[in-house]
C-alpha cells in the first residue's frame, strides 16, 4: 500500500483545536491531570496541539479541577456539559460557545494523547482543504499483524479508491475469504487491513448538525459514532500514514510507558 502523497505542513489551512478532557474514565480514573514530567497530561497533549499550525487550541472540559489547571497552564478552557452522549456533542457545544462560523476547521485531538504528533494533526486539517466534498477527516495506518485484526478494541476501516470510508467495524475488514478458510494465524504481504486512528477534523457545519442526527443501528451495535455520520449520508476522507503515530494513555499501563517516555527527555 502506499500512502497518499501530503505536505507534513500547510499553513494556508487554518483551524482550531479543542480538546475534550472529561474527568470520568473507567479503566483510568483522573487521567487527564496524570502527571507527565511535572505538568498533567492534558498541559502536555495542549502543548503539542500549540505546536502544531492551529491558530487557536481550547480545553473543553466538564470538570472544575481540570479547568482550573488548564488556565493555570495559560491554555483557553471552557466549561462544558458533563451529560455529552459523545464526545463529538462536546464538540458541537463548544461550537455554540465559540460562535464559530460554518466554514471553520475544527481539529479534535483527544486529551490522553500526549505524544500526538503536531505534523500529524497538520496533515489531518489539510485533508479537508485537498477534498472540498467530505465534512470529516481522519487518518489511519496499516494493520500488519492478525492479532490485532481480529482485536475488538482496535478499530478498522475500509476505504473507496479516493481514500473515503466505506465502513469503520471492530471487527476484522476486509475479510480474506480464501487465505483464511485454512486458517487465520498470519496476515498475507500487502493485506489492505487500516488500523483508524482516532484523530479528527471536522467542518463546523457539520458539528452543528450532529446533535440532531438520529442514532443509527450501525452505531449502536459497534458503539463508534463515525458510523453515524456515515447512516446519515456524510463522506469522511482518510489519511492513510505509514505508521502509528503511539498509543494513547488507557490504561495504568500506557501511563507508565509514556512517563518513563518523558522522563527522557530534557524537563520543559
Amino acid at each position: 500500500m502506499t500512502d497518499r502523497v501530503v505536505p507534513a505542513t500547510d499553513s494556508s489551512t487554518p483551524f482550531i483545536v479543542v480538546i475534550p478532557a472529561r474527568q470520568a474514565s473507567t479503566r483510568l480514573p483522573g487521567k487527564m491531570l496524570a502527571d507527565l514530567a511535572g505538568k498533567p497530561m492534558v498541559l502536555r497533549v495542549a502543548e503539542q496541539a500549540l505546536a502544531s499550525n492551529a491558530t487557536r487550541v481550547v480545553i473543553a472540559t466538564d470538570h472544575p479541577d481540570i479547568a482550573q489547571a488548564a488556565r493555570q497552564g495559560g491554555i483557553e478552557t471552557l466549561m462544558t456539559r458533563a451529560n455529552h452522549a459523545s464526545g463529538t456533542d462536546r464538540l458541537a457545544e463548544v461550537v455554540e460557545q465559540l460562535a464559530l462560523t460554518n466554514e471553520t476547521i475544527v481539529v479534535n485531538v483527544q486529551g490522553d494523547e500526549p505524544l500526538i504528533a503536531p505534523q500529524l494533526i497538520n496533515r489531518v486539517a489539510q485533508q479537508l482543504t485537498l477534498d472540498t466534498q467530505v465534512a470529516i477527516a481522519t487518518c489511519a495506518c496499516p494493520l500488519t499483524d492478525v492479532v490485532s485484526l481480529f482485536n475488538p478494541n482496535i478499530v478498522k476501516v475500509v476505504c473507496d479508491q479516493r481514500d473515503r470510508a466505506l465502513y469503520f467495524s471492530r471487527a476484522p475488514i476486509p475479510w480474506d475469504r480464501e487465505g483464511f478458510k485454512a486458517e487465520h494465524r498470519t496476515l498475507p504481504n500487502h493485506f489492505p487491513a487500516l488500523h483508524h486512528i482516532g484523530l479528527y477534523a471536522y467542518r463546523v457545519e457539520f458539528l452543528k448538525r450532529f446533535p440532531a442526527l438520529s442514532t443509527g443501528a450501525l452505531e449502536r451495535l459497534e458503539l463508534l459514532e463515525q458510523l453515524r455520520a456515515l447512516e446519515h449520508g456524510y463522506t469522511i476522507s482518510v489519511l492513510k500514514i505509514a505508521s502509528h503515530p503511539g498509543a494513547g494513555v488507557d490504561t495504568p499501563e500506557d501511563l507508565l510507558r509514556v512517563r518513563q517516555l518523558f522522563s527522557r527527555q530534557s524537563p520543559a
